[in-house]
């Protein structure tokens, strides 16, 4: 574990029932089950919402998930602004506490590398924890993905930790600083929380102003990375920042990666000094993989890695669980868990990522349903809707073929039984998980169960 720095022996209050190492945490959360569950375990409760609760306190330590600002303050964040308390998450906690004196005797001094963005940014995450391992370059994943920052192993000599950071997690951290900073793309996304598209990009915009990276790797296809790409700039030909994109030519005279008609290139200089043929890679079906491959690339040749090194390592990557998945094959049929897919603008990418598609969809729509899919549906032989807005997404489906199945069983079976060779499976729902599932992950484990039937 990274043990938090700065406040032995001082009284540190935590909304969330988290914990804060070395100090005297007074512990609180709004919700009674939860309190119900923590004293059960033998944790002692500290009230507070009641009056002089933050006499004597420290800082407040909060969960990402509970709202600071929009759509309302938290009644407990607000007492502690009252009281004049420092109010921190883990992130900034993790930051200023990451670096020990240990590190004077290294020979080369531990980094971070903190990935944040709107989609994509576990694949990215995942992929640059990957091509650190398989390089040989010790390396943890943290953050928004696995585990905890506080509960990761204190760094060794060269260790670079990677670390994916939700807008909750940057919006409220006071201490952001990382080595190395990559921004994906921005689509609408917890726009309640940020009060709109310009909150949602301030917050993720706080893990480049806030510190300063030594590098930042900017996805420029949306007018806000070409914004923050020009913001983090000295000049045309600063290499401190690397250009990504996932659809257009960047060769200019700074540093860049993008993807073209599957090939991956790396422009310094004005000149090209890299390419990778990503087609034939499994685990980074679409133009949308294609993209977190860029910015890991170019995350890495931000270390020193080289291009043959990072290439072999991205040929060798599985994807994620329920993130354009490869779960099985039979037949010439092909079947993908992209169970994340929860909204209209993942689901789309995952619609442009393969030629024929039995396409599995539904379940609790959000508002505007698939009306906006229409431009993606050409790669759609027949889609198979389940759950609760099933009938609703079959009414926006046009001419496309289309069949109510309900249940993700019917749906797989229905779907394996009509594929024909060359045809992808793919559960891409376009929708949240809750009418049938706790969470996207046990819908994504129950395609991957029925598919394994199917299968035999």
């Amino acid at each position: 574990m990274i043990p938090v720095r700065g406040y032995e022996g001082r009284r540190v209050a935590v909304l969330g029932l988290g914990a804060a190492g070395g100090a005297e945490a007074l512990l609180w959360d709004d919700s009674p089950e939860a309190r119900g569950k923590a004293e059960a375990a033998g944790f002692a409760l500290t009230d507070l919402t009641r009056a002089g609760a933050f006499d004597g306190v420290s800082l407040l330590v909060t969960s990402p998930g509970i709202p600071h600002l929009y759509p309302a303050p938290n009644p407990v964040i607000a007492r502690a602004w009252d009281a004049g308390v420092p109010v921190d998450n883990d992130i900034g906690l993790f930051f200023r506490s990451f670096a020990t004196p240990a590190w004077d005797d290294f020979a080369v001094a531990p980094r971070v590398i903190a990935v944040t963005g709107s989609n994509g940014k576990s694949t990215t995450s995942a992929l640059i924890h990957h091509i650190l391992a398989e390089t040989g370059t010790p390396t943890q994943l943290a953050g928004n993905i696995g585990r905890g920052v506080l509960d990761i192993e204190p760094a060794t000599d060269g260790m670079v930790v990677v670390l994916e950071l939700s807008s909750y997690q940057t919006d409220l951290a006071r201490a952001l600083t990382p080595d190395i900073a990559v921004f994906t793309n921005l689509s609408p996304d917890h726009l309640d929380r940020h009060a709109g598209m310009g909150g949602y990009f301030a917050a993720k915009r706080r893990l480049f102003a806030e510190g300063g990276p030594d590098r930042a790797v900017v996805g420029v296809d949306e007018d806000e990375g070409r914004y923050l790409a020009n913001q983090m700039g000295e000049g045309p030909g600063d290499d401190r920042v690397i250009r990504v994109s996932a659809g257009r030519k960047l060769d200019g005279p700074g540093w860049a990666v993008f993807a073209r008609k599957g090939f991956l290139a790396e422009w310094r200089k004005g000149r090209q000094v890299a390419s990778i043929d990503l087609r034939g890679i499994v685990g980074l079906p679409g133009a949308h993989n294609h993209q977190n491959a860029c910015a890991a690339y170019a995350a890495t040749r931000a270390l020193g890695l080289p291009p043959k090194g990072i290439e072999a390592a991205l040929r060798s990557f599985e994807g994620l669980p329920h993130r354009s998945q490869r779960v099985g094959e039979r037949g010439g049929v092909t079947f993908v868990n992209d169970s994340k897919a929860t909204n209209v603008d993942s689901a789309a990418k995952a619609l442009q990522a393969f030629p024929r598609i039995r396409w599995i969809a539904g379940g609790l729509g959000k508002e505007g349903g698939i009306g906006a899919l229409k431009p993606h549906l050409g790669s759609v032989v027949k889609a198979y809707l389940i759950g609760h807005s099933a009938r609703d997404f079959a009414l926006q489906l046009g001419d496309t073929p289309h069949e109510i199945c309900e249940t993700m069983a019917r749906a797989v079976a229905r779907a394996a039984a009509e594929a024909e060779p060359g045809d992808t499976v793919l559960l891409a729902p376009a929708a949240a998980s809750f009418d049938q599932y706790p969470n996207f992950e046990k819908r994504g484990e129950d395609f991957v169960a029925e598919v394994a039937k199917v299968l035999g």
